[in-house]
């Protein structure tokens, strides 16, 4: 297949502005408890309520991809290598987030899930419709990604340190408006810690502020945001519709990555496209461009602060976010007592290839 058809004005639907006055407070709008749907997740993550998950209701259709990445670990990269291969690149679209949907995320408190039901089965059959997850398949609380044979999903892990590191400074990147919109302003300060130490102890370990403590699992946020996710992905790694790779490999190796992912999809740009493609997923034209990545048309307002989604783009680089050799110890106590795969936890902070792991006997 020769990914030529551009489906930026297909996907997007013109959305309809959500009304930045309407105000519902006392219910969640991630679908997952302690998800992550941007500003949806992070205004009422105590709630007891539990909607039904909304990636559970999509029509999914065979052939779709889902792209299912811890939150800071190269979901948004990995989204515009899906659209550019899909496109045989595009460098015009607006948003990516109109071009690859995010069930776990709402645009405003009052918009019903029909609306976003029927925009994502309004693009046509003839498009490659990809769906962004920072879940996982399973029967636990936070399981809520769909699993079928006749999908795919491309599954990106990265280093806990590095992308929890990442989690403190994407919160505070999060507008006023958005807070506003979401009547929550009075929230704001308890997701804002002046060091990472003081996030770590405070909000890694113990969840999210006026979460139930039985929903708050050992581990805290690493479990929720990591450790479980690893855990229910492994099982699935020699599918032949999964193809996991990490974080490392994919900044170490760029364009072999992007072959990799191409291959997998069954998307073959020509000769005259992979330059453009390449370019296009490339850091330095996605930090160019950055305002595309950073949810700028499905909200009235702006959502985030410049550089909140392309900010480094570098492995390695934790210690300058925070990270100390006390927290990165305590980190390692917990992925040990809750990934108990030797291989997948050794894999989870160091990556390289899936085929050359040596499965626990």
């Amino acid at each position: 297949m020769t990914p030529n058809h551009r489906p930026s004005r297909i996907a997007n639907r013109d959305p309809k502005p959500r009304d930045p006055d309407s105000k519902l407070k006392g219910q969640a709008r991630v679908h997952r408890p302690g998800g992550h749907g941007h500003g949806s997740w992070i205004m009422d993550h105590g709630s007891n309520r539990k909607p039904p998950p909304l990636q559970k209701e999509v029509t999914y259709r065979e052939g779709d991809t889902i792209i299912a990445v811890p939150a800071k670990s190269g979901t948004t990269w990995t989204m515009n290598i899906f659209h550019q291969l899909r496109t045989g690149g595009d460098p015009d679209f607006k948003d990516i987030y109109a071009e690859v949907p995010w069930p776990e995320f709402k645009e405003g408190p009052d918009q019903p899930n029909e609306e976003l039901l029927e925009r994502w089965n309004a693009i046509p059959t003839s498009v490659k419709r990809g769906f962004k997850t920072h879940s996982q398949p399973g029967d636990g609380p936070g399981d809520f990604c769909v699993y079928r044979k006749d999908m795919k999903y491309i599954v990106v892990m990265r280093n806990p340190e590095e992308a929890i590191v990442s989690f403190k400074p994407f919160l505070e990147a999060h507008s006023l408006d958005l807070w506003k919109h979401w009547d929550a302003v009075d929230q704001r300060e308890h997701f804002i810690r002046p060091t990472f130490t003081e996030f770590y102890h405070d909000l890694v370990l113990k969840g999210f502020p006026h979460m139930p403590p039985e929903m708050i699992p050992p581990g805290g946020l690493l479990t929720m945001l990591y450790f479980g996710f690893i855990n229910q992905w492994w099982k699935l790694r020699h599918e032949p519709n999964v193809l996991m790779i990490h974080f490392s490999n994919m900044k170490k190796d760029h364009e072999g990555s992007v072959r990799k992912i191409a291959k997998f999809l069954d998307m073959e740009p020509t000769e005259e496209q992979w330059p453009k493609v390449l370019e296009y997923t490339s850091y330095k034209w996605m930090k160019a461009n950055q305002e595309k990545f950073e949810v700028p048309t499905l909200l009235p307002f702006k959502m985030l602060n410049e550089g909140a989604m392309v900010r480094k783009g570098e492995t390695g680089k934790q210690t300058e976010d925070g990270m100390t050799p006390e927290i990165s110890a305590d980190i390692a106590k917990w992925a040990k007592m809750m990934v108990p795969d030797d291989a997948a936890r050794h894999w989870m902070f160091y990556g390289g290839s899936i085929d050359d792991v040596v499965d626990e006997a």
